[in-house]
């Protein structure tokens, strides 16, 4: 056989293979959604994608299923760039056999996943799929065991990004719930089991949005990170969260040229921040006011809102932002922000990210729905979480810090390299109105004028205990600066500390799914 005629075959098996029928295209555009491919071209630098092992095909013979044709075994994989860096990626194809995982299309997202360890780049998952496929039976659970082990290697050492954009059921949801960040569309769904068997064990009646869709869990479950409308959006999340994050555990995040100066004062923080520890605030306007115009971005931003989280630049470099938010829950600290605090300051650490700190806090959520369902163990992970970060950490109390809140944010005593605190903040055990009712009980009770009494006790507990001069003159507090400073010394800090060593494990640890 000649070379023009072997070419010519090979192009007829490519197209076979790469080509759509226009119908079912159109059939995925009216759902609102693209094709697998489309997908992996919006996504990355033109004609910067290098497909993988697009002749594989199914080996299973249950149900004579080797005689079906499954175009590229219903996902496409490959190697690419996002705005110059080296990514791998996998994308489910829906119009391939509902784009159900097999053996080999295991195989297949188990070679990416191996390339990019190897080669110390991100991982991208484009999921779209029905499940796992029911008539390769034990091999197509088995693949999703080699794509689980696979995630947990790479945790902590590479990032990995999945972003739902259709269906994910049963076990097809544990590799996203194993991955760094997780990105939904507004019509994709994840949950272990479907509306009809909930329907059947337990006689309740719900949606498949109700059950798992991506405003679920963005608000309620905190599964997801981001919520995005369509697949276009969410694939620009995708770039976005990159450019903040580095190729791999050994790298230092990307900086960039910022055009906001480092010498900038703060003073509208004077009229963000309220002296009154009762009255509330947006913390993301401080965050905004400190960081460069226009780069926080937030995670997790519908979930467990008394938290904020997100990553934001100094002077061009990457640090990640937490604090307590006044303005929801008065900022407490409960079950599920401690998990959303504890995550996020993990992914940081194994990343290298420096991490900054805005605390106004009253302590952790009290009542019997949080001691039932383990706030103290959910607490914890905040405490661990800080204690084991070896990045450059700055803490700024803005206000109230108040008993083990004020431990658990980052204290000097859990490895805060810099604390600052703000003149009107109040670094104590508690408030000084709980505070005097119970050191000055008895002389509040015996007083001719108990609520008298009581108001100059809680006057003279805050004059002397509720500012944050004690702790300064203890050295938990490094600093009390005028707040118009923040940003200036927080960037002199960030540069100031680069250096910083500890005796690093070759790898830190993984992102385990708080």
């Amino acid at each position: 056989m000649s070379m023009e005629h072997r070419l010519k075959e090979l192009e007829e098996k490519q197209s076979k293979i790469v080509k759509i029928d226009p119908q079912t295209v159109e059939k995925q555009h009216k759902k609102g959604k693209l094709t697998a491919r489309e997908r992996i071209d919006l996504l990355v630098d033109p004609n910067s994608f290098e497909e993988f092992d697009i002749f594989v095909k199914t080996r299973s013979t249950y149900f004579d299923l080797d005689k079906k044709f499954i175009p590229a075994d219903g996902v496409v994989t490959g190697v690419g760039r996002i705005n110059g860096r080296r990514v791998a990626i996998y994308s489910q194809d829906f119009t391939a056999m509902g784009g159900s995982l097999g053996e080999m299309h295991a195989l297949k997202i188990v070679k990416m996943q191996e390339m990019a360890l190897k080669l110390g780049i991100p991982f991208i998952a484009l999921n779209d799929s029905g499940g796992a496929r029911i008539q390769e039976g034990v091999d197509s659970l088995r693949g999703y065991g080699e794509i689980f082990i696979r995630n947990v290697k790479a945790s902590g050492a590479i990032p990995q990004i999945s972003v739902q954009l259709g269906p994910t059921a049963g076990g097809a949801v544990y590799s996203p719930a194993l991955m760094d960040f997780i990105i939904m569309t507004e019509k994709a769904t994840m949950y272990i089991t479907g509306p009809n068997v909930v329907e059947a064990v337990t006689g309740e009646k719900v949606t498949h949005e109700q059950l798992g869709g991506g405003l679920i869990h963005n608000e309620k479950s905190g599964v997801a990170h981001f919520l995005a409308k369509d697949d276009n959006e969410a694939l620009e999340l995708v770039k976005k969260l990159l450019s903040y994050i580095p190729d791999n555990y050994l790298q230092d995040p990307p900086e960039v040229e910022s055009d906001d100066s480092s010498d900038r004062e703060t003073p509208n923080l004077y009229q963000i921040v309220p002296d009154e520890p009762n009255l509330a605030f947006n913390v993301k306007d401080v965050i905004n006011e400190v960081v460069d115009k226009g780069t926080f971005f937030e995670v997790h931003e519908s979930f467990a809102r008394n938290a904020v989280v997100g990553f934001a630049r100094l002077n061009g470099k990457t640090v990640g932002i937490i604090a307590n938010q006044p303005a929801y829950l008065a900022g407490v600290l409960d079950i599920n922000s401690s998990d959303k605090i504890a995550r996020f300051v993990r992914f940081c650490d194994a990343f290298n990210i420096p991490l900054i700190t805005f605390v106004d806090t009253p302590g952790y959520m009290p009542g019997t729905q949080q001691e039932h369902n383990g706030v103290i163990r959910h607490g914890a992970k905040i405490l661990y979480a800080y204690s084991e970060a070896t990045v450059p950490k700055l803490t700024v109390i803005l206000r109230k810090a108040y008993g083990g809140a004020y431990i658990a944010m980052c204290s000097r005593h859990l490895g805060a390299d810099v604390v600052y605190a703000f003149p009107q903040a109040e670094i104590a055990v508690m408030g000084a109105e709980g505070a005097a009712s119970i050191i000055f009980a008895k002389e509040i009770t015996s007083s001719p004028n108990p609520e008298e009494t009581k108001a100059k006790k809680i006057l003279e507990y805050s004059e002397q205990f509720s500012n944050p001069y004690l702790a300064g003159e203890r050295g938990y507090v490094d600093d009390v600066i005028d707040p118009k400073d923040t940003r200036k010394k927080l960037i002199y800090m960030i540069e100031y500390l680069k250096s910083k060593y500890e005796d690093l494990p070759k790898k830190k640890h993984g992102n385990i799914p708080f």
